[in-house]
């Protein structure tokens, strides 16, 4: 459907006229700067006053195109279904020394813990459609990477381009919850829910889980925490091949009471299929918002109307000048 945006602004195509039709002022002498006006000179041979004919249908086009232009045309689409406001939802990631582990698989390739979240949580980034994602890093301390946002693509890019060590070697789970609940403080009406993976326990940062699992439940932040590392994995040694636990640092106690005090569950994410399954269940926990509302995509017309507007504008500019020059060129030397 074709409509303008500020219809009021055709008012002003009758300008022109209202000011040709109001009388002229009568000086006592010739003022000190003429104005050229496009009408000027109109009155002559036949053929000028053809001229004379097209130069001022020319202008009065090229003021109606302006006019429309600054009505700003446009065309509104079919209604399309968008997803309405979902919820706010935080994610924290840990970049600590111990999620360089290789005791993960993908596409049966040994790999550290790191790459396997980011292989995983891509696909869950991508299906979070009408939710604000955000991402926190953490190690010796929590840094907001992404704040808060609709788009995706970032988030995911952000994550992506996230390096073990960036922030540290240790490991700070009460700064990274208490900088998740002091984003989300800013949102009134929302689910706010925060997704913590880690591999170990609070060993750095200036909050521990203790305050941050207070501050949760009086901000009405949902937790939910997933430890990460295998249960098992064989090393070379000096004495041959043993197998240890690469996850004995992993504070599962502190885990499940932060994630079941806030009203979240605690995960343990043992291998890639794991921690899959595990975001299907978050997919099922915290669904994601199947209410929509309809928009009309709108495509902005006024670009047309000025692009006309200007050519002849050029047009008119440019006559004078190629008169001047023919008569230049006829002249006799």
């Amino acid at each position: 459907m074709f409509e303008f945006a500020w219809l009021w602004a055709l008012l002003a195509l009758p300008l022109p006229l209202i000011f040709r039709l109001l009388p002229e002022r009568h000086q006592g002498h010739s003022a000190a700067l003429k104005v050229p006006r496009v009408d000027a000179g109109f009155v002559g041979t036949n053929k000028q006053a053809t001229s004379n004919r097209l130069r001022i249908f020319a202008a009065i086009l090229a003021w109606i195109c302006l006019v429309l232009a600054a009505a700003r045309p446009q065309w509104l689409g079919e209604p399309v279904n968008v997803p309405a406001e979902g919820r706010d939802l935080m994610i924290a990631v840990d970049l600590s020394g111990s999620m360089k582990v290789e005791d993960m698989q993908v596409n049966g390739r040994a790999v550290d813990r790191l790459v396997m979240i980011k292989h995983v949580l891509g696909d869950f980034i991508q299906r979070r459609v009408g939710d604000r994602l955000g991402l926190i890093l953490f190690a010796d301390t929590a840094y907001l990477q992404a704040p808060l946002t609709y788009d995706r693509e970032t988030v995911h890019q952000l994550l992506d381009e996230a390096v073990i060590g960036l922030v540290g070697e240790q490991t700070a789970i009460g700064d990274a919850v208490g900088l998740a609940v002091k984003r989300f403080e800013a949102r009134k009406e929302s689910n706010r829910v925060l997704i913590l993976l880690t591999d170990g326990q609070n060993t750095a940062g200036n909050i521990t889980p203790k305050q941050a699992n207070d501050l949760a439940i009086q901000h009405d932040v949902t937790v939910y925490t997933i430890g990460v590392g295998a249960d098992s994995m064989l090393v070379q040694s000096f004495f041959g091949t043993r197998q240890v636990n690469p996850s004995q640092e992993l504070d599962e106690k502190m885990l499940t009471q932060l994630a079941q005090s806030t009203g979240g569950q605690y995960f343990r994410a043992r291998d890639t299929q794991g921690l899959e399954a595990i975001y299907s269940k978050l997919d099922e926990l915290e669904p994601i918002a199947r209410e929509s509302r309809q928009m009309r995509p709108q495509t902005a017309l006024y670009f047309y109307p000025l692009s006309v507007a200007l050519l002849l504008s050029v047009l008119l500019c440019l006559i004078p000048v190629t008169r001047w020059l023919t008569a230049s060129l006829r002249r006799p030397a």
